[in-house]
């Protein structure tokens, strides 16, 4: 087995708007987390407000949320699942993924890690991640920031070693202190003292976790579990006014939905990012569709950017809500024969336009079992499903809104010159059930050429009883 560690250090204050001034978070009149300008005054963890008030007069201080943390890492887990189905928090700034069985389907270690990286600092947040056999070990090395990876059982004690004592976390302040005394400063020296002894003086916790960080002792995690319709929210930091503004927050409840549906083999075609206001407004609701379920977390992001864009709010928004209520099995996907590219999907280009232009502004033809040309096709939209009939090779793809009038010379067609007939007649008598009709093709009685013009066009004629027509060009 083989275990990722994600620590979110900065979790207390990425629930709150990003500021470039000195900013804490407090608990218990104690420093809890600190920005980058706050830190550079001297500020750190677990120093007491007086003292960091001190350093900088300036100083916003900001509560604890711990609730809205949870609701974050909670997000994230979700997220999570598109790598692994493992998934256990780690409350409350870690998370721990098993990726033993997964490195193969993403192509190494390397590979999985940067990916994973990659998207949690694309949704601004700030992680720490550390690589070991046992999910313990990983944790301590993720709090000691030693992000190098370890893949062996064997090499594990020493890398621990060198980690201080406070990588325990849940160690009381009075043990920290006689550890201290007794000339305990780093893991390597607890390995050295016997378990017998450690046990009598600290209780069977303290051994029980080294022996569990080592592997030497099973530890069994319990896996998060993942719920069965995704229906998240995420409260937002400030108010928001404008539509657009809210793209970058709802980042992370679409990367969450394409974990969820990762680790379905699911997409969606459609779901609802509802837009929640005060003073008991009826939400607004932003409806994504997408031409063919899809998970994909650019696809998601692509449309949702395209429809705030042109969303107007009733009122500001204080949370969101993304509701996915309906997942549904993907398609296949084709690959490159021989390494080559697959084609470009037209799919993610139909969800912009129909985003951009209005539902009912993009539509697709299908082929009909009819001889006549006029009648070989149809629109597509959802209440009617495209027929598996395929249109006749020998006929061109481009057509005429309506067939042109040819003019005759000496009973030969004219288009520029003299047309030369090249293959024909194809007799097409079709319609009869519509004569007389004044909608649709009727009936036809028609013979088809292929003609030449002197410029070499290649063109789709016919001969009625009215005379010469031109109905469609050959590419």
């Amino acid at each position: 087995m083989l275990w990722l560690c994600l620590r979110f250090p900065a979790l207390p204050l990425e629930v709150f708007p990003p500021s470039e001034s000195a900013s804490v978070v407090m608990a218990q009149q104690r420093v809890v987390c600190a920005n980058p300008a706050a830190e550079a005054a001297g500020i750190r963890p677990g120093m007491r407000l007086a003292a960091a008030l001190g350093l900088a007069p300036g100083l916003q201080v900001l509560a604890r949320q711990a609730p809205r943390e949870a609701e974050l890492l909670y997000t994230l887990a979700c997220w999570a699942e598109g790598f692994t189905p493992q998934v256990s928090l780690a409350p409350a700034d870690e998370l721990l993924l098993e990726i033993g069985g997964c490195l193969r389907l993403f192509g190494g270690l390397e590979v999985l890690r940067d990916k994973a990286l990659g998207e949690l600092q694309a949704q601004g947040l700030s992680v720490v991640a550390s690589v070991a056999p046992t999910p313990l070990g990983a944790q301590w090395l993720a709090r000691a920031a030693d992000t190098a990876p370890c893949l062996s059982l064997l090499d594990l004690p020493a890398r621990l070693a060198n980690l201080p004592l406070a990588v325990l976390g849940d160690l009381s302040v009075a043990t920290l202190r006689t550890l201290t005394t007794l000339g305990v400063r780093a893991l390597g020296d607890l390995f050295a003292l016997p378990a017998a002894g450690l046990r009598r003086r600290f209780g069977r916790e303290l051994p029980q976790w080294l022996a569990q960080a080592c592997g030497e002792l099973p530890d069994p995690r319990p896996a998060f579990v993942f719920p069965a319709q995704f229906a998240q929210r995420l409260e937002l930091p400030a108010k928001v006014a404008d539509a657009s503004m809210l793209q970058f927050a709802a980042r992370r409840l679409l990367a969450s939905l394409a974990g969820w549906l990762a680790a379905r083999s699911a997409g969606v075609s459609e779901c609802v990012l509802q837009l929640e206001h005060e003073d008991g407004l009826p939400p607004t609701d932003v409806r994504l569709a997408f031409a063919a379920p899809t998970a994909e977390l650019a696809r998601l992001e692509r449309v949702l950017r395209e429809r705030l864009a042109h969303c107007r709010l009733q009122a500001q928004v204080w949370r969101l809500c993304l509701i996915a209520s309906s997942p549904e099995a993907l398609n296949a996907r084709t690959l490159g024969l021989f390494g080559q590219e697959a084609a470009l999907a037209l799919a993610p280009v139909i969800e912009r336009l129909r985003a951009r232009l209005g539902q009912d502004a993009v539509q697709g033809l299908s082929t009909c079992a009819d001889h006549r040309p006029e009648c070989a096709s149809r629109r597509l939209n959802e209440a009617t499903p495209a027929d598996p009939v395929l249109a006749d090779p020998r006929q061109p793809r481009w057509l005429l809104a309506s067939p042109q009038a040819l003019s005759e010379r000496e009973g030969v067609p004219q288009y520029g010159g003299h047309l030369m007939r090249l293959a024909g007649p194809a007799r097409i008598e079709s319609g009869w059930w519509q004569q007389g009709e004044s909608n649709g093709a009727g009936d036809v009685q028609r013979d088809y050429f292929v003609a030449a013009t002197p410029h070499g066009e290649w063109l789709w004629i016919f001969r009625d009883a009215r005379g010469w027509w031109l109905q469609g060009v050959f590419a």
